[in-house]
């Protein structure tokens, strides 16, 4: 049995503000053992429940975050950039039974610490075939095509209700409860790593590939918050103008329309200007 972590920082015990989750920055390094304190937890949770291997896939900014020498010495880490299915990588091998998502967040536009979805501003709104979608809700179709099942996932308590809704049957764990955007009630390192880790071996029974979901077209649509950078996503092919600062567009399969997503997100974060946005 294979099982495959999805590891994001925002939603990582201890992570309330952007300083936590910028690499480079004095709270990040702070930051940066409380994330891999929950994934190596939830990695410790796969194999008391049986799991014979477990990949981890870095999935925060650089995708270089965590710190590989305090993981379980059974785990293996893929990280860095430029993968073609980013945060779910791995997904594709045709050899994994289950995924994590551990350190997750909602989407952006709505309440949550820290919410975003793929860009840290800019996107006021997500939508996939019309309903509000999170990187989790995203992620979730995407794997679902290679018939992996998501299996766990943690996060502030409002990521866990979101989960609900795509992944009804998968454990979740809250980590902290959100106050604000930037403002969490916490849970100690400690008690969140035991908790994770009792969560995810329980998790390890649902590991279970099922047949690929054949669920398009998939629509998608985009609101940021200024309209010169909805424009500018429309030089994608197959993006178009469907609102006020909105764009969207059809794709026939999750893995195409995760992969168009990316280079909107892309162009769109390219033609943002200092201040004014």
């Amino acid at each position: 049995m294979k099982i495959l972590i999805s590891a994001d920082m925002e939603g990582a015990t201890g992570v309330t503000w952007p300083g936590d989750v910028l690499p480079g920055t004095p709270q990040w390094e702070r930051c940066r053992p409380f994330f891999t304190s929950d994934v190596n937890a939830a990695v410790l949770g796969f194999f008391d429940g049986g799991a014979d291997e477990v990949l981890i896939n870095e999935a925060h900014w650089s995708m270089r975050n965590l710190l590989l020498e305090r993981l379980d010495e059974r785990a293996e880490m893929l990280t860095g950039r430029h993968k073609s299915l980013s945060m779910v990588e791995g997904a594709q091998r045709g050899d994994i039974d289950g995924i994590a998502f551990v350190g997750y967040h909602t989407g952006a536009g709505t309440e949550g610490v820290l919410a975003h979805t793929y860009l840290p501003n800019t996107l006021t709104g997500v939508w996939l075939n019309g309903a509000r979608a999170s990187e989790g809700l995203l992620n979730a179709h995407v794997v679902a095509e290679y018939g992996v099942p998501v299996i766990l996932i943690t996060g502030d308590d409002l990521t866990c209700e979101d989960a609900i809704g795509y992944a009804p049957e998968a454990h979740k764990v809250a980590v902290k409860d959100h106050v604000s955007r930037y403002a969490a009630v916490c849970r100690t390192p400690a008690r969140t790593a035991a908790d994770i880790r009792a969560a995810a071996r329980e998790a390890t029974a649902l590991a279970v590939r099922h047949a690929p979901v054949d669920g398009g077209p998939f629509t998608v649509e985009l609101e940021c918050d200024a309209a010169h950078l909805s424009a500018a996503a429309t030089v994608v092919p197959g993006v178009v103008p469907s609102g006020e600062r909105r764009v969207k567009y059809t794709s026939g399969t999750m893995y195409e329309a995760i992969r168009t997503f990316k280079a909107v997100t892309t162009i769109v974060s390219s033609a943002v200007e200092e201040q004014y946005g």
